[in-house]
């Protein structure tokens, strides 16, 4: 086919031997053509410029056109074309490449944002634990100038490997096992709670290993691989008070270097300790849920030492008479603790028959659950009724288990509004400081132990409501605002971290300006490889030179009920730290913290629990005729 030409006719040029110039067309040809305007035979003619514009295009045209590129849709100079495609790959190179080999880097992760203040003061916190360790230390134990120590402690008691472990409770070297179980049980709980925290800010591993230094030694308190127990080792070391024996208080010694007789107490009744040993085990059980057989051995020990706790022969305080024990941590009463321990059994083993005793009108009557008085509602040691109610509450608002538990749940939930109402500045439960302490202790010393404690419960108390989309909670008549509680909880943390008339922050090493004669043994004396005696360390008590050792993360007793702090060793009132205390303050921190999210765990706490109503039905089969 020809290709056309828009002048007519086409552009073939035709062979003279071409077997298609007939002669009909040759003759047709010599009619139009002027044979005298033909060049002679062997004659070659050239075309004019016009004749070569025509058909060939000017030089101009060729020269312009050689200088653009036709793209189609558009026409470009080459010159810009070829920029363009430079600049192109130019970008991916320096843009695109990064980006796509930065992509495909596996777990890269952002960079997190900075830790704020209760991070940063819950990790100092932390390390206090590690700074009270009794026994072999491991070699990250992360304190310089703690040893090993108390390697002889219950080497005269019928178990095997004696007392070896634990935690020294204060400044003194007395391992006291009441409020060292409740210690674990408060870290337990946080973290349990708020275990996506711990793991946010890298302490999850840190805060289970504190807590099963603390679980090893209770469970060599007592025969645990027993189902039935009739006595309990309830502390080692301690001194009586106007002694001038060598004891724990006596000499002034770090506990690497005691050489004195370490006495170890025994109780052959102990509801209130066994009590709350078992809500330690039960409690750390559910944290390590994840090793089966470890917590296994922990819910079986808790098991055992509830039934010493339960037993009603055996029913005297642990502490009744015992001059080593009743002068520091005398409790006041054990259905609290009966309450607390049989809910941590619950939650640890789904057995109906530790909820049943936790719901019984008989217990809530015998510990005065529901008489609201004041003193109540304050969460220590000693005083579990707080917590106990709260940790039931959790139950009611989350599972909502009806018959035949309702009703005491209810109950538990109104008095832990109450609770949380005699917390609050404006009904005027408790007297306040002019600097902004809550008086919960009725301005005795070291307050601060019992803040910490009600800051944890009512930032708890928010996160429940909060996780079940409840803005409030009523006091009387006046509707109280999740956020006024919270605000509570935060101004008690602020006062401790230093947001306080004394501006002075009392956990050692966090901000600038914190307590240097903090009153404790091992911090106080140079780790200068000298062994000083009993009466030897007395200089260092009385110097009034700064601890060489700052005991970092230890939140001290706390100022008066004027403000005031006298940054003194001999005064413990003011500067020894206790480990019920820090365990306090550990909760109340990490549940401020907003580093790896808010809120509570839901779920994990009631892994054991078994489903409370039966299942639906199946559906029915398919109908077929």
């Amino acid at each position: 086919m020809h290709s056309r030409n828009h002048w007519g006719g086409s552009f073939e040029i035709n062979d003279a031997n071409s077997n298609h110039n007939t002669d009909y067309d040759r003759s047709r040809e010599m009619d139009w053509v002027d044979r005298a305007a033909l060049p002679p035979p062997g004659h070659h003619h050239e075309l004019d410029e016009t004749q070569q514009s025509w058909l060939l295009g000017s030089q101009d045209q060729k020269k312009k056109k050689s200088k653009y590129v036709d793209l189609g849709c558009m026409v470009c100079s080459r010159k810009a074309l070829k920029y363009t495609l430079w600049a192109v790959a130019a970008a991916f190179f320096l843009i695109a490449l990064p980006i796509i080999i930065a992509k495909s880097i596996p777990g890269r992760k952002s960079r997190p944002p900075p830790p704020d203040n209760y991070t940063v003061a819950l990790q100092k916190a932390l390390l206090f634990f590690n700074a009270q360790k009794s026994g072999k230390l491991p070699k990250n134990n992360g304190i310089p100038w703690r040893g090993n120590s108390g390697l002889m402690d219950g080497n005269n008691t019928d178990f095997k490997g004696g007392l070896v472990g634990g935690y020294y409770d204060a400044g003194d070297n007395t391992k006291f096992h009441f409020p060292m179980s409740f210690a674990m049980t408060m870290l337990s709980w946080s973290v349990i709670e708020y275990n996506h925290k711990y793991e946010a800010i890298d302490e999850y591993k840190h805060a289970r290993e504190l807590i099963k230094w603390g679980t090893d030694y209770l469970l060599l308190t007592f025969n645990s691989s027993a189902t039935k127990i009739d006595k309990i080792y309830s502390q080692v070391g301690g001194s009586q008070n106007g002694s001038s024996t060598p004891d724990d208080h006596y000499c002034w010694q770090r506990p690497e270097d005691m050489d004195y007789p370490r006495l170890v107490q025994e109780a052959t009744s102990g509801p209130d300790l066994a009590g709350e040993m078992a809500a330690a085990l039960a409690a750390a059980s559910i944290v390590f849920r994840d090793n089966p057989t470890y917590s296994k051995k922990l819910v079986q020990g808790a098991q055992t030492v509830f039934a010493f706790a339960r037993d009603f022969g055996k029913r005297t305080p642990y502490c009744r008479g015992n001059p080593y024990i009743e002068p520091y941590y005398n409790s006041s009463g054990y259905f609290d603790e009966f309450m607390w321990g049989a809910a941590w059994l619950y939650y640890a083993t789904g057995n109906n028959t530790y909820i049943s005793l936790a719901t019984n009108p008989g217990l809530s009557k015998n510990s005065k659950a529901f008489y609201m008085f004041p003193d109540q509602s304050v969460l220590s040691w000693d005083n579990k009724l707080p917590a106990a109610m709260l940790l039931l509450t959790r139950m009611r608002i989350m599972l909502n288990p009806g018959y035949p538990y309702e009703d005491m749940l209810r109950m538990y939930h109104n008095v832990t509004g109450l609770t949380m109402c005699s917390y609050l500045h404006r009904f005027g439960v408790f007297n306040w400081t002019k600097g902004g302490m809550i008086q919960l202790n009725h301005g005795q010393p070291q307050p601060l132990q019992y803040m910490a404690n009600a800051a944890f419960l009512a930032s708890l108390f928010v996160d429940y409501l909060n996780a079940t989309g409840v803005p409030g909670w009523n006091c009387g008549p006046t509707f109280v605002s999740t956020k006024d509680l919270r605000s509570f909880a935060t101004s008690q943390i602020n006062y401790i971290l230093g947001d306080n008339p004394m501006k002075m922050s009392y956990v050692v090493g966090y901000g600038n300006k914190f307590p240097r004669h903090v009153h404790h043994r091992a911090a106080s004396i140079p780790s200068d490889k000298k062994h000083y005696s009993c009466t030897g360390g007395w200089k260092w008590r009385d110097t009034r030179n700064p601890n060489p050792h700052n005991i970092t993360g230890a939140m001290v007793g706390g100022p008066d009920r004027f403000d005031k702090f006298r940054d003194v060793r001999g005064n413990y009132s003011y500067t020894e730290p206790t480990l019920a205390g820090n365990a306090g303050l550990v909760a109340a921190l990490v549940s401020l913290t907003t580093s790896g999210g808010t809120g509570v765990d839901r779920n994990t706490i009631f892994s054991a629990v078994p489903p409370l109503y039966p299942g639906s039905p199946p559906p029915p089969p398919p109908w077929r005729p």
